[in-house]
This record gives structure tokens, C-alpha cells and sequence, in this order.
């Protein structure tokens, strides 16, 4: 048709690694992840736990055989910069949601913050927010909470590793969180609300860091798009990390080229020197070449294997 402009199909193509990236706010983490994997034209993508659409912050994105390690960051520890505000409750438990209840606020003594605090670090019992990603009957809450229906949120046991108190003036509280996974930000301000008595909502939440990117460079979706549209592919692959970076964390174990070929035909490998648990396997001289279970005695079972 004269003077219609058609947009070049993207070609996409295999892309292993891992991309930090600073998820903006109003955004959903999924369609963070499909703007950043268009970006990189990467046939396969995954993230590693969704940031509210209100979160700022560190994303970790996984593409092609990366995507075999996304399950594991999701259960990583985590930290958060957290803005709440007290004495207003949301249907959201966060500034995205309608108001519920309004309560005036209490003069609050540092030693009341801090038990406060204290009773919501460690193992703790949370209950979800209703407007959750968790799912129930195989269907997502915010999904039921959306169509009106009630909703009992499960309860669940959560680690929070710390609260520090950043700042605190009047209904205004700003806090860090180190945590495990499954914690709902959001639920830790919602319950600190009522146990000093007057409600309270986040206002503003950023993912810091997510083991173990624990100093993270982070890269947000507008550099990002500058540099795949200059088509500067050297400065874009920079942003790309392999997926050797998302193993750091676990015991490493490096055998022989011989001993990669036997662990890649997923027979069992036996050396009591390896460390028992989870670990990252390593040929000697080469890259990752998988996930191995050591058991007692030194026995290593190939979990997962990568294609690289």
C-alpha cells in the first residue's frame, strides 16, 4: 500500500546469558522482560520473580540456556529500599490501590518502631496480599481479587533476614529489607500498619540486590533501547553476563574433559573430595557444564545440563 511504512520483522536468535536490569516503575516485570528480550533479539527469555508494577530495580532477565538457572535466583536472598506511609490501609497494601480505611497517627516512640520490627524478623508467618501473583486453585489472587470474589490469602512462613530504619518522620517511614525468598514487601507494611495501630501502604519500593548480584550494574530500559538502536552490538552484549555469573553462589566443582563427556550423558560420577548439596560443575579449562547433586560418599548426579 502507498506510503505505508511496514516495521523489519525482528530476527531473533540463540542468546545465552543473564541481563541485570533496573525494571521502571509502572511496569509489569513480563513486559519488561519481552521489551528487553526484543532488544536483544534473544529466541528465549525468562525472569527471575516479578517486581510489583510500582518496584524500581534489579531484575535479574535470563536468555536461552540461562533460563534453566531462573528458578534458582528466584529463591535467592534479597534486599529492598521500602517508602511507607502510615495510617492509610489499600485493597493493594501500596499506593497503586484504592483507599480502605483511614487512621489517625500515633506518636511513635523509637522503642515501639523497634519491637515492632523485631517481631516481624526471622521466620514469621505472612499471609499474602490479595493482589498477588500467588496462585490458588491454579489461578493467580489478583486474578479472583479483580472479578470481586473473596479471597482468603494463604499464610506461609517466610525468612526476613533485617529491617534497618532509614528514616522516619511523622506517618512517614522509609526502611531496608533483607529477606528471603517468597516475602511480600508489601504484607511486612501492611502488618507493621496494624501493629502500631493506624494501617500503612508502601508508597515506593527498589529491589537492590538479589544474591549473588550483590553489587549489581544495572542497566534501565531506556539505555538500553539507545544501544540496540545504534546498533552498536559490542556495547550490548557488555550488558550481557554469562551464565557462569549466576552460579557464584553455589559449592564449584570442576572435572576433566573426559568426566564433562560421561556428566553431559547424564551418568553418575563419584569422588569424595566434592563437596556435598547443589553445585555448579565445571570442565577444567572450559565453561559451566551443568548443576550436579553430590550426595554422601561423593556422588555426583548430573540436574541440569547446559547446552553452551
Amino acid at each position: 500500500m502507498s506510503g505505508c511504512y511496514m516495521r523489519p520483522r525482528i530476527q531473533f536468535r540463540r542468546l545465552d546469558g543473564i541481563v541485570l536490569l533496573d525494571k521502571p516503575a509502572g511496569m509489569s516485570s513480563n513486559t519488561a522482560l519481552q521489551v528487553a528480550r526484543r532488544l536483544f533479539r534473544a529466541e528465549k527469555g525468562g525472569h527471575t520473580g516479578s517486581l510489583d508494577p510500582l518496584a524500581t530495580g534489579l531484575l535479574p532477565l535470563c536468555f536461552g540456556e540461562a533460563t534453566k538457572i531462573a528458578g534458582l535466583l528466584l529463591g535467592s536472598a534479597k534486599a529492598y529500599d521500602a517508602d511507607i506511609v502510615l495510617g492509610v490501609t489499600t485493597d493493594t497494601d501500596d499506593s497503586d490501590g484504592a483507599e480502605l480505611l483511614r487512621r489517625p497517627v500515633p506518636v511513635i516512640a523509637e522503642a515501639t518502631l523497634a519491637a515492632a520490627l523485631a517481631s516481624l524478623t526471622g521466620h514469621i508467618r505472612q499471609r499474602a496480599p490479595i493482589y498477588s501473583a500467588l496462585k490458588q486453585g491454579g489461578e493467580p489472587l489478583y486474578a479472583k481479587a479483580r472479578r470481586g470474589e473473596v479471597i482468603e490469602a494463604p499464610e506461609r512462613e517466610v525468612h526476613v533476614q533485617a529491617i534497618e530504619v532509614l528514616s522516619h518522620d511523622g506517618a512517614r517511614l522509609s526502611l531496608r529489607v533483607t529477606c528471603g525468598s517468597g516475602t511480600y514487601i508489601r504484607a511486612l507494611a501492611r502488618d507493621l500498619g496494624e501493629l502500631l495501630g493506624c494501617g500503612a501502604h508502601i508508597t515506593g519500593l527498589r529491589r537492590l540486590w538479589v544474591e549473588p548480584f550483590l553489587a549489581p550494574r544495572m542497566i534501565g530500559l531506556d539505555e538500553l533501547r539507545v544501544v540496540a538502536e545504534r546498533g552498536d552490538e559490542a556495547a550490548l552484549m557488555d550488558w550481557l553476563l554469562p551464565i557462569e555469573a549466576g552460579l557464584s553462589h553455589f559449592p564449584r566443582v570442576e572435572i576433566e574433559a573426559e568426566q564433562a563427556r560421561r556428566f553431559r550423558m547424564g551418568q553418575r560420577q563419584r569422588n569424595a573430595g566434592w563437596p556435598e548439596g547443589l553445585v555448579a560443575v565445571f570442565e577444567q579449562n572450559a565453561g559451566a557444564v551443568g548443576l550436579g547433586q553430590v550426595t554422601d560418599g561423593g556422588l555426583l548426579s548430573p540436574q541440569r545440563l547446559f547446552n553452551l
